[in-house]
Order: structure tokens, then C-alpha cells, then sequence
């Protein structure tokens, strides 16, 4: 049975009254397991309007991942519908850019290479991609520099550490400029203190961007930091349980987890999760 959606805010299921960019319409997945349907997600019903940055949560197995999936147009939603700007996502989308856990760089390229890589290979980039080289490599280098490689152009991935391959697989997911940022679970390999600095990086990397992000992880401090809306989902068969509005401002820093608001939030995700 849904579950009914709880929330700290009262304004429904947008924060704007614009059109929204994505929208899921009682969204489902089933899976075939041992000779029947089994139900991962069921009637998943939201919208998320241009430039927000939000974030799903909870447990391993919900069907987080899937969502992503979903979004990008890998594995359209069979039940239910996800639309894109009113026309419902039906094959992979263009403008979407994508970071994993594991930021698969390819090694016999350098790190501008690897970060140029979605224009040499995404239209309209694809066609221009000779005569404007140079316009391109210019935005390579910004993007580098904001996330402090600047040093590092001509680095190998082997020659990296984790978390200046996240920083250079973020800078590839932005560099053809799309409307949507899908980030699953994109710091949960790396320690703690590089985890936080690659937050406030994300954070201000979007905010250049001014995309939408959706983020996927287990991490509810993350999930704080970075958020306009967290969406908290139940086990399978999975649903969404609980929104909140983290109402904090931006650009956010490091030091607002010591607040008492921060953390206000942060407690009544996890208490979400842990009751159902």
C-alpha cells in the first residue's frame, strides 16, 4: 500500500509555481524474480522545477538508482511516466550530464582530454568540434580551474588521486552544458575530509551551471548540504515517504553543519528512514 507523504514544508510538491522541467506521474518498476512480477518502486509522483538541486535517500535496494536510470532516458519508466518539459522520456536524453561512485576516466587520455570528451562525441558540439577547439578547451580550463586541476591538464587518471578524478568527472558531466546533473553516490569512495571539499565544489559548480541536479546517496549530510529538496524513500516496495525543504542559504558552507538548523534537518530525514 502507499505510504502518504509527510514534509516539513506545506506548499505541495513544488517549491515554484513555474513549469517544471521534470515530472514523474505515479512512476513504477517491476522487475521478473522466480517466475513473478516484483514491485521495487511504486507510485512515485513529484516534479522538480529548472535549476533545483535535489536529493533521493534511503535504503540499499529502494530503487535510487533506477530513478537516475529513469531520468536519463537508459531505462525509460515503463509504469507510470517521467516527462521532460511535458513530453515523456521515451529514449536517452542529450542534455544530461552523468557522475558515478567510480569516475571511469579513460587512461590513454589526459585530464583536459577526458573532461573535453562529451563534446567531441554530443551534438551540436559534435559537428563543431574541429573549428571551435580552442573556444572548447577554453571551457575545459574554466571548469578546471574552478575545481583547482588547473595544475593537472596534461595528468593521466593513474597519475590523480580519487578525488581529483571526481573533481575532473564533474568538470566532463558540465562541459556540454545540460539541463539536468545526475550524480550517483559520487563521493562515497573518498574520506571524509575530501567528501566535504567535493561538496562545496558540486555546490558551486551547479550554481554556475544552474541545472537541475538530482542526487542519489546514502549520506544524509550530503543530502542537506547540497539540497533544495530531499526525498526520502521507504523500503520495496519503495515509495516516496517524506520531503523536506531545506531552507538554508546558498552558497552553503561547511560551518552550517554545526547549526542547529542543519542539523534539525538532518534529524528529521534520519528519523524518517529509521521508522519505516
Amino acid at each position: 500500500m502507499t505510504q502518504p507523504i509527510t514534509e516539513l514544508d506545506t506548499s505541495g510538491l513544488s517549491g515554484n509555481t513555474g513549469e517544471p522541467l521534470l515530472e514523474f506521474d505515479h512512476v513504477g518498476l517491476e522487475y521478473p524474480f522466480e517466475g513473478a512480477m516484483r514491485t521495487i518502486i511504486q507510485d512515485v509522483t513529484l516534479s522538480i522545477q529548472p535549476g533545483e538541486f535535489v536529493s533521493f535517500v534511503g535504503p540499499s535496494g529502494c530503487g535510487k538508482t533506477s530513478i537516475l536510470r529513469m531520468v536519463s532516458g537508459l531505462s525509460p519508466a515503463r509504469i507510470g511516466e517521467i516527462r521532460y518539459r511535458g513530453q515523456r522520456i521515451n529514449r536517452p536524453l542529450k542534455n544530461v550530464g552523468i557522475a558515478f561512485q567510480n569516475p571511469v576516466m579513460l587512461p590513454w587520455r589526459n585530464t583536459l582530454n577526458n573532461v573535453l570528451l562529451p563534446l567531441e562525441i554530443v551534438e551540436p558540439f559534435k559537428r563543431d568540434f574541429s573549428k571551435q577547439k580552442a573556444r572548447y578547451i577554453q571551457m575545459a580550463q574554466e571548469l578546471l580551474t574552478t575545481v583547482r586541476l588547473q595544475d593537472f591538464q596534461k595528468q593521466y587518471p593513474w597519475q590523480l588521486s580519487g578525488g581529483m578524478r571526481q573533481r575532473a568527472s564533474l568538470c566532463r558531466a558540465l562541459i556540454h552544458q545540460p539541463e539536468i546533473l545526475l550524480l550517483d553516490e559520487p563521493f562515497g569512495a573518498l574520506d571524509a575530509f575530501t567528501r566535504e571539499e567535493m561538496w562545496v565544489m558540486t555546490q558551486k559548480l551547479w550554481m554556475q551551471a544552474k541545472c537541475v541536479g538530482i542526487l542519489i546517496t546514502h549520506d544524509l549530510r550530503e543530502a542537506v548540504f547540497l539540497s533544495d529538496y530531499v526525498y526520502v524513500m521507504s523500503p520495496r516496495p519503495s515509495t516516496i515517504i517524506h520531503r523536506v525543504k531545506i531552507d538554508l542559504p546558498r552558497p552553503r558552507t561547511l560551518e552550517m553543519e554545526l547549526t542547529d538548523e542543519f542539523n534539525h534537518y538532518f534529524s528529521s530525514i534520519r528519523q524518517n528512514i529509521h521508522h519505516n
